[in-house]
């Protein structure tokens, strides 16, 4: 069965255009079928763009980029962060690509290719909980990869449909495990990397 988090989509493409306010900036992002929240950007990924901690100068990963919202509203609310974004689907990187050159980001990269993934500052996660847990859990883990010493990953999930899992799962790869923002039922959960 196909699903957003599926490498080839086969469905005919519907594409919807949405615009907002995102960390400060007007975004306007080109949604399509077989992607995570065609047509709308999800409750999640909004508080996890709006509540995210964020430096200049952060080589920035987001992990699962559907058609890009979270790593183009970093970029352009923090110019001096490099953000990749990555994902499986195909038609999601499309349009990824498409809009970070809509919105004038330049300082952002798309690809699908999970080597040489390292040293990031900070790992953006929105797990696909349709995917299931072990799908999820083994996102935690490879973020972790990704990461340099200090590096920080942030998760965003609803916290009684899967996310409370998560965040036991974060604690038990990192050894450590904060609440950083809620609203909605959604929750956004750091852990830091240790420098061992």
């Amino acid at each position: 069965m196909e699903h957003y988090f599926s490498q080839k989509q086969t469905s005919v493409p519907k594409i919807k255009t949405i615009a907002g306010s995102l960390r400060g900036n007007h975004i306007h992002c080109t949604t399509i079928s077989g992607t995570f929240s065609k047509g709308r950007i999800d409750p999640g990924t909004k508080l996890l763009i709006e509540a995210c901690l964020m430096e200049n100068g952060w080589k920035v990963l987001d992990f699962g980029c559907g058609c890009g919202p979270v790593g183009i509203a970093i970029a352009k609310a923090f110019p001096g962060v490099s953000v990749t974004m990555i994902d499986t689907n195909e038609r999601a990187l499309g349009a990824s690509r498409l809009n970070a050159e809509a919105n004038g980001v330049r300082n952002v990269s798309i690809t699908r290719d999970l080597k040489d993934l390292q040293d990031f500052d900070c790992v953006l996660l929105y797990p696909p909980m349709h995917a299931g847990k072990k799908v999820c859990f083994a996102m935690v883990e490879q973020a972790k990869s990704f990461l340099k010493a200090k590096g920080v990953l942030q998760v965003v999930a609803m916290h009684n449909k899967g996310g409370s899992s998560i965040k036991l799962w974060m604690k038990e790869v990192f050894g450590n495990v904060d609440d950083i923002s809620k609203k909605s039922g959604y929750r956004v959960y750091a852990s830091k990397k240790g420098s061992s």
